[in-house]
């Protein structure tokens, strides 16, 4: 396993004095050789979580840390629909709680306008939908609040963000779900790369999958909500082309590229290495 070493070594490092510059520079560097580590390993995984990184994310990381460690790291997680990015990021979160992990979590889908109103005019979300309300575009998002609120997060200040009910009303309740900023923010949803809300992010996430894969768990996750299959693979065909539209761009953007068809268990492995990693170090 990938941990095994990381758990048996008995070569603890003396803790650098990371509130000076020459602290940071290292553990930066030391941080390096652990994500290189990982990447090496990853590639002979049955199914590798990282599919792409940019060439410049670890140098361009590296500087963050050196030259601004008061900030809280931002990451942002997107991906289409069905994608697996929900059920990745609150396993994360599940695993970070068992390892006293410094991680909060934010789901963007909270962030949705109130349609109530439209909702009741049209009768259903479905109608609503039918009759050409996009859902996924950028102005079906409170936009200026989430970046409000992440700005707030990633100087230390904890915020409580809109709660969008997914009980088909359309409301959304604003100021309801207390959000701690922690050292580690991660933001997961289809809009953390939408307008100019992607520059706030330190590291940007693209959730990559299969299509027929996809295709499967959108109809699933449908039958689960007592969705017709009628109405799920009509909602598919929208799903596809606002994907194509919003969406996929920003996979050119994206620090890293994560398989979401990856073991959920793989993934607690690569968290739990980077836990042990990053608390190898002695007073």
């Amino acid at each position: 396993m990938l941990t095994d070493n990381e758990f048996t070594t008995k070569d603890k490092i003396i803790k650098p004095d990371f509130s000076t510059k020459t602290g940071r520079e290292f553990l930066a560097f030391y941080l390096q050789t652990k994500f290189k580590q990982i990447l090496s390993y990853d590639k002979k995984a049955e199914r590798p979580i990282f599919k792409d990184i940019n060439p410049n994310f670890i140098s361009k990381f590296s500087r963050r840390l050196i030259e601004n460690p008061q900030k809280k790291f931002l990451i942002g997680v997107t991906g289409e629909s069905a994608s697996g990015k929900t059920t990745i990021c609150k396993h994360i979160k599940k695993t970070s709680e068992k390892l006293n992990f410094p991680l909060e979590f934010l789901s963007i889908d909270n962030y949705f306008n109130d349609i109530s109103d439209l909702i009741k005019q049209y009768g259903t979300f479905d109608a609503l939908r039918d009759n050409g309300y996009d859902v996924d575009s950028p102005d079906s998002f409170q936009l200026d609040i989430l970046k409000e609120d992440l700005i707030k997060l990633s100087h230390g200040i904890n915020i409580k963000a809109p709660e969008y009910l997914i009980n088909g009303t359309g409301i959304s309740v604003p100021n309801s779900i207390p959000i701690h900023s922690e050292k580690f923010i991660l933001v997961e949803g289809m809009a953390a790369m939408y307008k100019d809300i992607k520059d706030v992010f330190d590291v940007k996430i693209y959730i990559d999958i299969d299509p027929k894969i996809q295709k499967k768990w959108f109809i699933e996750r449908a039958s689960k909500r007592n969705q017709s299959e009628e109405n799920a693979l009509k909602h598919w065909e929208y799903v596809r082309i606002a994907a194509e539209k919003y969406i996929r761009p920003s996979k050119s953007e994206a620090d890293i590229i994560i398989n979401g068809a990856s073991s959920l268990d793989y993934f607690s492995q690569i968290i739990e290495f980077i836990h042990t990693a990053t608390n190898s170090f002695i007073s």
